[in-house]
């Protein structure tokens, strides 16, 4: 184990070049005052330690605007990385977290890998995101080339919608690697202008065919969009 800390970062460098592996997990806490004790149990855990030095690059917490749910979203070299984790640290650090915030359920892991990003408006790449909208989408089975060809027409409908909301700042693209999902981890200035984006409709674009062809995408099952707020970011210290 490196002697090195967690170093506190204001997010985390989404798509770099040596992430392998991406995780995504939910944990359901209850209420919002648990939200933010869990955030709390969270960092004095991570930070009272020095870094787990086994492929680990950042790992960060986002709280849920649902008033129960804390996002993870962590970075790995590989799998076997975060195998490796799992054996050497994680009960140690989840059982002093749970110990300060009791009855934590912890739901929904999800390996992927990045896949694509793009810009949702003009000069979207220097702001900071003070909202992360996760937009999940399941499929009725696996099929790796399906995933992102889905992802492909998304960007097709960015490229040709004439109204893209200016609170829009990137999207991240993610596979899940057992070819059953994609998760769009969007950064937006705010939940407000996620919202007007919104507009009543229930979906983020203009009524054009590119749109059309997205929301009427075969083999889409299920899925999903939540808006979070960043709240924790940590990647290894220097």
């Amino acid at each position: 184990m490196s002697v090195r800390g967690a170093q506190l970062d204001t997010r985390p460098l989404v798509g770099r070049s040596d992430a392998g592996a991406v995780l995504a997990s939910t944990w359901r806490v209850g209420t919002p005052e648990r939200q933010w004790a869990a955030v709390e149990a969270i960092s004095k855990v991570w930070q009272s330690r020095p870094w787990p030095d086994v492929g680990l690059l950042s790992y960060s917490v986002y709280v849920g605007e649902d008033g129960d749910t804390l996002l993870h979203y962590s970075q790995w070299r590989s799998m076997e990385d975060y195998d490796a984790f799992v054996a050497a640290f994680r009960d140690e650090r989840n059982a002093e977290i749970d110990a300060a915030v009791p009855g934590i359920e912890r739901v929904a892991l999800h390996a992927y890998e990045f896949y694509r990003s793009t810009s949702l408006a003009p000069g979207g790449a220097g702001r900071g995101p003070g909202c992360v909208v996760i937009v999940d989408v399941e499929f009725d089975g696996a099929d790796a080339a399906r995933q992102r060809d889905w992802v492909d027409t998304v960007f097709e409908a960015l490229a040709t919608d004439p109204g893209l909301h200016p609170g829009g700042i990137a999207g991240h693209f993610h596979v899940s690697t057992d070819g059953t999902r994609v998760l769009n981890y969007a950064e937006w200035e705010s939940a407000e202008a996620h919202i007007e984006a919104l507009g009543g409709t229930g979906g983020v674009g203009a009524a054009t065919p590119q749109w059309q062809k997205v929301h009427g995408y075969p083999g889409v099952t299920g899925g999903g969009v939540k808006r979070y707020t960043p709240a924790l970011s940590l990647s290894a210290g220097v």
